[in-house]
């Protein structure tokens, strides 16, 4: 249940409101968060006694109760019919025009992200990725520049008029890592860091969530709520492949979660070709499927010189295929658009021909 307060409720209230969710206690401190619909409280259905929400309902502090039957509430379409809208910068994510975010796995050195920034504008991208903070499987791989290399990232996106997107790996980071970011990525590793959850979603920041490699839905989104509760609407899902038993592809790129998502809630959601299938070639073909299939956009590693890059060169496109990708996931887009607009068969183009049909109409 989501408590949707009115529009300029006062102090009292709200202080009313949070005690009669304590007495007897509903939720553990009680205390209204800003969400896509305005100020609410949060309370589980099951928490909630009849006579509460009698008075919840005549409140006049109260703008109305929304029933919601799923675990994640601030993240449900039952809240919001209405995508949310994330404006960084030029960009607007769930604003319908695809949205791509491009640049190296890993800033490597001054020369290559400017490089790659120059590149990533210059193809179209609307946001400036690269990794200063770098979560490896193995100790001895390259672990990023750290603070150095953020500074490199966030000096090369100023110089492109590129906003910029990079993980930050630990509670501690989170300040000064918004403090030069535009957008906060949490890796799919920490998908379910709670203390970094909440710790990024009190920094101010848009934050990026991508899907955990064996995580399912219900769990992902859960982790989103995490960030909102701490009254961040500005969270943007990321799927970047599932892990599967197949190693010919690094994960299983899982497309039906694009259209799912859209039916369970109101967040943008992009989608990670790069991890999700771990080889260049398939890096362009996927990235137009997940635009074809509804994502509001794309995350990809571009990299100047694919075959020297110092992490994930396998999975990192070079820029002439980046800006093929641009070019073909906005023909994607306005062709969608346009068969959405053309009215429904009426039968005018005559009766469907059975295969069969076909078959036996071919001269040999």
């Amino acid at each position: 249940m989501v408590v949707v307060l009115r529009k300029g409720a006062t102090p009292a209230e709200r202080a009313q409101i949070a005690r009669m969710l304590m007495n007897p206690p509903a939720i553990e401190n009680p205390r209204p968060v800003r969400s896509v619909v305005g100020e609410v409280f949060c309370v589980p259905t099951a928490a909630m006694r009849p006579g509460v929400r009698a008075q919840l309902d005549r409140h006049p502090a109260v703008a109305r109760l929304v029933p919601i039957s799923t675990s994640y509430q601030l993240a449900s379409k039952a809240l919001s019919a209405v995508k949310t809208r994330v404006k960084v910068g030029e960009a607007v994510f769930g604003g319908g025009d695809p949205v791509i975010i491009a640049g190296p796995c890993s800033v490597e050195d001054e020369d290559q992200i400017f490089e790659a920034a120059r590149v990533a504008r210059g193809a179209g991208a609307h946001l400036l990725r690269g990794g200063a903070f770098k979560p490896r499987t193995s100790p001895y791989s390259f672990q990023g520049l750290g603070m150095p290399g953020l500074e490199m990232l966030a000096r090369a996106g100023a110089a492109a008029g590129l906003p910029i997107v990079t993980e930050v790996m630990e509670p501690g980071l989170v300040g000064a890592v918004a403090a030069l970011a535009d957008v906060l990525q949490i890796g799919a590793r920490n998908m379910q860091n709670y203390p970094l959850l909440r710790a990024a979603g009190r920094s101010g920041r848009p934050i990026l969530l991508k899907r955990g490699p064996a995580a399912t839905i219900e769990e992902w989104l859960l982790a989103a709520e995490y960030i909102l509760a701490e009254g961040n609407p500005n969270v943007i899902l990321c799927e970047r492949g599932i892990r599967g038993f197949d190693t010919q592809t690094r994960n299983v790129l899982d497309l039906n979660c694009v259209p799912l998502l859209a039916s369970l809630t109101h967040l943008p959601v992009l989608v990670d070709p790069s991890h999700a299938t771990g080889i260049r070639d398939l890096v362009l073909p996927m990235g137009v499927a997940a635009i074809a299939a509804g994502a509001d956009g794309l995350i990809v590693e571009m990299h100047p010189r694919p075959d020297e890059a110092l992490s994930d060169g396998e999975q990192s496109i070079d820029p002439a295929t980046l800006r093929r990708l641009v070019r073909q996931a906005r023909v994607v887009r306005a062709a969608l658009r346009e068969s959405a607009s053309l009215p429904l068969d009426d039968g005018a183009a005559g009766p469907l021909v059975s295969p069969d049909e076909v078959i036996e109409g071919v001269e040999v």
